[in-house]
């Protein structure tokens, strides 16, 4: 059953009255949960879904990872989980991240594990996260995973601000020079049009169209924002069944340039991931099975999925990534020779940072490129504009003289 939140009104043994908000899965248990409190629930009303939003504000990625690293430090130093949690709820200033601390530590206080707890939140914690976290606490090793999820998400969250910040030039200098052709067809060449009467003459054919897209734009320019509604519904519809999203992991991982970024980017995650589990203690299957869960395309999804049916079939992990030939052949190559030096966490480390290293040169190309190509782009589009117009003034000029 899903988890729902719900907003509640009690009173205590005292007859005071209390408001606050439980995440469960029914009314009933947050009324046993209200009274193994000693609460007597008074009004319990469920709330609205908000996706990522907990308690009605948003809890950030950096306040995961913030979330974490405090766990990660007091698990470390041997504190019990939930007296760890309730320090943490105790320094943490945000008060979302306060309310999801406390539900976490009244689940591990009412006897489920932490991993239990994060399962129910699956809009904050990844599977990722969920299945470290959950292979800590079967093994009894939370304190050696929980160091690697922090690294693995601060990677992660670096990687993603670091294509973030990278893109907000190009970004501007493009909406910039669209609307300066806009701006340029909707004001100045209309002005074209008033000259071109007075002189008494056809208008030639490049400019008559000119001015066509000039009464376009000022009749129906509003249409063009809908656009980038469109473009994300069709993206959407595309994620709508798994075979249109197989065929569309597929178109993405065979284009130019772009496609060996995210295969790249993907081979990172994957190697990460597996390698921290392997240095963890956590089997080989048990660890293709997790990192199959966060990758994101679905291509390499189903290549992993063969791979972990040949590794259980008995072939060697580095044997079956060159058979299935979808991963870079680096990594198949080395995580052979890591599983004949019994060495393969160590050399999925490294293999992660090797393609973190490929991904963060190979962006910083594409924008360094991307630049002087926008630039290139609108001053042919401005360019072609005058010429055109200019041209079509002096044609005229030369036909009456």
């Amino acid at each position: 059953m899903a988890i729902r939140q719900y907003k509640y009104q009690a009173c205590d043994v005292e007859g005071n009255t209390q408001n606050g908000q439980l995440n469960a899965e029914s009314e009933q248990e947050v009324v046993a949960t209200l009274q193994n409190r000693q609460l007597i629930p008074l009004k319990i009303e469920q709330q609205a879904e908000s996706g990522r939003l907990f308690g009605g504000k948003s809890i950030t990625n950096r306040d995961v990872i913030d979330f974490t690293e405090g766990l990660c430090t007091l698990v470390e130093a041997r504190v019990p989980l939930d007296r760890a949690l309730n320090l943490l709820e105790g320094i943490t200033e945000k008060q979302v991240v306060q309310e999801l601390i406390e539900d976490l530590r009244r689940d591990v206080k009412e006897g489920k594990s932490l991993a239990e707890g994060l399962q129910t939140r699956p809009e904050i914690f990844s599977r990722m996260y969920v299945n470290m976290v959950h292979a800590g606490e079967e093994g009894g090793i939370l304190e050696q995973l929980l160091p690697k999820v922090v690294d693995f998400l601060a990677n992660a969250d670096e990687a993603k601000r670091r294509i973030i910040s990278s893109l907000i030039y190009p970004i501007i200098l493009l909406v910039v020079g669209v609307l300066s052709v806009i701006l340029l067809m909707v004001f100045v060449v209309p002005s074209f049009a008033t000259l071109f009467e007075d002189m008494g003459s056809n208008i030639p054919t490049s400019a008559a169209f000119l001015l066509g897209m000039s009464d376009w734009l000022k009749s129906y320019g509003w249409s063009l924002l809908f656009i980038p509604v469109l473009f994300w519904f069709g993206w959407r519809q595309l994620d709508a069944t798994p075979e249109r999203r197989l065929q569309r992991d597929k178109m993405m991982l065979s284009l130019p340039m772009f496609g060996n970024l995210i295969l790249q980017a993907e081979s990172s995650r994957f190697c990460r991931t597996l390698g921290a589990l392997l240095g963890a203690g956590i089997p080989l299957l048990k660890g293709l099975q997790i990192a199959r869960g966060v990758m994101e395309n679905q291509v390499l999804v189903e290549s992993l999925a063969q791979n972990e049916e040949a590794v259980r079939g008995g072939v060697s992990l580095g044997k079956s990534l060159v058979n299935e030939r979808i991963f870079p052949v680096l990594l198949a190559q080395l995580v052979i020779v890591g599983e004949e030096a019994g060495r393969t966490a160590a050399i999925l480390d490294k293999l992660a940072e090797t393609f973190d290293g490929y991904v963060k040169q190979q962006t910083e190309r594409l924008v360094a490129l991307m630049e002087p190509l926008l630039i290139l782009v609108l001053g042919i589009i401005v360019g072609a504009i005058v010429i055109t117009m200019l041209s079509a003034i002096f044609s005229i000029n030369e036909m009456q003289y």
